[in-house]
C-alpha cells in the first residue's frame, strides 16, 4: 500500500498536460517521492518505424558517458591469448565448452552480457534458444563478437548499453540511477537520443521520434517534448 501511495503522490506532482524539456523532466525525477532503494531511471522512445520490416529495425549499442550505476556481469567465450586478455580486462567468467554446458545443462544465467571471439561462435551458436530470447546472443553489429575482447569487456563494464526497438516501435533503456545528479542523467539521455537519431532508417517516413518518457523503477512516466531534447 505504501508503494501505491508513493506512486499516487508522484503522479500528482507531474503535469499531465505538459511536455517537459529533457532537463526539467530529469530534475523532476529527483523531486518525486522515492522508494527505499536506488531506483533505475529509464527512458522510453516511441519511434515512427514499423519494426516488422527489416529495413526499419533500429538497433545499436552505446557507451553512456556517466555509466549505468550497475555492475555488469560479463561472460566471454574465448581461448588462448584472448582468454587471458578477457580475464585481465575484468571479465567475470571466461571459457568455452564448459561454460556452454553450464548454461545448457544447468540453466545458469547469472550474467548480463555475452562476448565471444568469432572462432568461438560455433560453441555459442548451440545456446541460441537460451540466449536469443533474453537478448544475450553475441552480435558483431553490437561489438559483442570481436577479436578485441579486452576493449569490449572494458566498454561493457564502464556503461555500454544496447538499444533495440520492440514490436510496438518503442526503445526502452536504463540511463542511470536516481542517485545520479541531473547532469549525469542528462549526458546519458542525450548520448542515447543522439545515437537513436543517427540510427534512423532511410525508409522511415514522417515523424521519427514521436514520444519520449522518463520514469523510475517505481514511478510514473514524465512526458518529454521530442523537440526539446537537445
Amino acid at each position: 500500500m505504501a508503494a501505491n501511495k508513493r506512486y499516487k503522490a508522484a503522479a500528482e506532482r507531474i503535469d499531465r498536460e505538459r511536455l517537459y524539456s529533457l532537463s526539467d523532466a530529469l530534475e523532476l525525477v529527483h523531486e518525486l517521492p522515492q522508494a527505499k532503494f536506488d531506483e533505475t531511471v529509464d527512458i522510453a522512445i516511441n519511434l515512427g518505424v514499423d519494426p516488422k520490416h527489416a529495413d526499419q529495425m533500429v538497433r545499436g549499442a552505446i557507451v553512456l558517458p556517466s555509466g549505468t550505476g550497475k555492475e555488469t556481469r560479463i561472460v566471454v567465450f574465448a581461448k588462448g591469448d584472448k582468454e587471458k586478455e578477457a580475464v585481465e580486462a575484468g571479465a567475470d567468467h571466461v571459457g568455452g565448452d564448459e561454460i556452454a554446458a553450464r548454461i545448457q545443462n544447468e540453466g545458469w544465467l547469472e550474467f548480463d552480457r555475452v562476448i565471444a571471439t568469432p572462432d568461438m561462435m560455433s560453441v555459442v551458436g548451440r545456446l541460441g534458444k537460451v540466449l536469443g530470447p533474453r537478448g544475450l546472443m553475441p552480435n558483431p553489429k553490437l561489438g559483442t563478437v570481436t577479436m578485441d575482447v579486452g576493449n569490449a569487456v572494458r566498454e561493457n563494464k564502464s556503461g555500454k548499453v544496447e538499444y533495440r526497438v520492440d514490436k510496438n516501435g518503442i526503445i526502452h533503456v536504463a540511463i542511470g540511477k536516481r542517485s545520479f545528479d541531473t547532469e549525469k542523467l542528462l549526458s546519458n539521455a542525450r548520448a542515447l537520443i543522439n545515437a537513436v537519431m543517427k540510427a534512423k532508417p532511410a525508409t522511415s517516413k514522417g515523424v521519427y521520434m514521436k514520444k519520449i518518457a522518463i520514469s523510475t523503477t517505481m514511478g510514473p512516466g514524465i512526458a518529454v517534448d521530442p523537440a526539446a531534447v537537445a
